[in-house]
């Protein structure tokens, strides 16, 4: 994906105001050199980050006529405003090792024998992974396969399948589970208790005077 930024001459939180104002965000590029300080029209990174890609990806920034690689490190929002307030951005080449976390795209859910035969249900424990690899191997998403889970069998990181120079950050963990097999209690059937209607009284005749 490609961006456009501008140049940003102004500092401060007072130059910062105007620029929102303007329809303008703030932001930084650091890495590999000076860092630089931008700014970017508002509209456009609004609906940008709508993009999972924008998130997860290595992007090309236009900034006075030349092509940066770059990749998005943070974001400030407004606390109720759909308003970007700040943007960080940080140049990566060929040669940038990074961490990066990833989202995760399931698919085969519903062809596995768990959900087909079983009728389980698979959740997923985790949305998104830390990677570590170099910036050109950036994958914009990992793919998931479920199709083979059967039931009572969890996936783990071990068992996805990841490009060369690829590893996970487990942050200390030997090997996290990333989706189970949840089998549905059955319900059994309510019994409803039939009450007995009452025998009718019988009919007291009328007295003969």
């Amino acid at each position: 994906m490609n961006f456009v930024a501008f140049k940003r001459e102004l500092q401060g939180t007072g130059a910062s105001r105007r620029l929102r104002n303007g329809g303008k965000v703030p932001g930084i590029v650091f890495g590999a050199g000076e860092p630089q300080m931008i700014e970017l029209d508002h509209n456009a990174l609004f609906h940008a980050l709508k993009k999972e890609a924008f998130h997860s990806s290595i992007l090309d920034m236009e900034l006075d006529g030349k092509t940066q690689k770059v990749l998005l490190r943070d974001v400030q929002r407004h606390p109720w405003k759909q308003l970007v307030l700040h943007v960080d951005f940080q140049r990566v080449d060929a040669t940038t090792k990074i961490r990066k976390k990833v989202p995760l795209h399931f698919s085969g859910e519903e062809n596995s024998p768990a959900v087909k035969l079983d009728k389980a249900l698979v959740s997923h424990v985790v949305n998104e992974l830390e990677i570590e690899c170099l910036a050109e191997k950036l994958p914009e998403f990992l793919e998931v396969d479920l199709s083979q889970l059967t039931k009572g069998q969890s996936l783990h990181v071990n068992d996805l399948k990841l490009g060369a120079g690829i590893k996970v950050v487990l942050h200390g963990k030997k090997n996290p589970v990333i989706a189970t097999v949840v089998v549905q209690e059955e319900e059994a059937p309510a019994e409803v208790a039939v009450a007995a209607a009452p025998a009718p009284a019988p009919a007291k005749g009328k007295g003969k005077k």
